[in-house]
């Protein structure tokens, strides 16, 4: 992965992903393009003339300027190649304009509300042709040779996210392909848990396919828990093999995945 477009903002993840993206950016010899979107549509009930917005708007672009001389200072010493796209517009329209020559996006769980997935995630996921990389707050550093994890249910979007999480499982230790048993879905399983171990082979990367009980725990739970025993510092998954609004309206893995990431989880569709 040599281009890396890390999403720039306010909320309590930022440090955490910066992290995240240098690490690699050093593993890999990356660039990292860092893009800062602000937005000045901010709704008022009743400022029918505008002036609420008026006003917020000096006090939207001293933020930002503050947030990029914080972050331009840190990376100036960091040592990785990088650039800097400040874009007035809504952030994940800009990541999406952004994203067709870049290797992976880096983004936070939530859009600084901290309730619920990030709608910015699901955009990009669904509409962006590359993996997308979820970190949480409270990630203090990324280690490309630790074990890392792939979430398997045999559906095409799994496959994706398989084949673009290979430039990142070849640097790790150990890598494991673990399923979730379910006798009601077995018909969705279009490829088995082999398929995906031989795809890996052909790169050169040897894994361990383990699969689990479905038991009585969400599978989020029982994959996150499988992460945490085999000490993980990574988990690939599809996301959203029903459709978003279902995910949305019903809860789904997806949904519940990213609403509480316990570690960084690459999503692919």
């Amino acid at each position: 992965m040599k281009s890396i477009l890390l999403h720039i903002d306010h909320d309590s993840a930022m440090q955490a992903r910066l992290q995240v993206a240098l690490d690699i950016a050093r593993a890999t010899d990356a660039h990292i393009t860092c893009l800062q979107a602000v937005s000045y549509e901010v709704f008022a009930p009743g400022d029918f003339y505008g002036s609420a917005i008026a006003a917020a708007m000096p006090v939207i672009k001293e933020n930002a300027e503050k947030l990029r001389k914080q972050i331009e200072a840190e990376l100036e010493n960091e040592g990785v190649a990088w650039d800097w796209r400040f874009l007035y517009g809504i952030a994940q329209h800009r990541l999406l304009e952004h994203s067709p020559l870049a290797d992976l996006v880096i983004v936070g769980p939530s859009d600084g509300g901290d309730h619920g997935p990030s709608a910015l995630i699901g955009d990009l996921v669904l509409k962006a042709s590359l993996p997308v990389l979820v970190v949480p707050e409270g990630t203090k550093s990324f280690d490309v040779t630790a074990p890392m994890l792939v979430a398997w249910n045999g559906s095409s979007e799994a496959c994706h996210a398989l084949r673009a999480a290979v430039p990142l499982l070849a640097c790790s230790s150990k890598v494991t392909l673990v399923s979730v048993a379910e006798p009601s879905e077995k018909t969705r399983f279009d490829f088995p848990s082999t398929e995906g171990a031989k795809y890996l082979s052909r790169h050169g990367i040897d894994c361990e396919i383990v699969e689990i009980p479905r038991g009585d725990a969400k599978i989020s739970d029982t994959l996150f828990s499988a992460a945490q025993l085999r000490e993980c510092g990574l988990m690939v998954m599809g996301a959203y093999g029903h459709s978003r609004l279902a995910e949305m309206l019903l809860g789904g893995v997806t949904r519940r995945m990213i609403s509480e990431p316990q570690m960084p989880i690459l999503l692919a569709h």
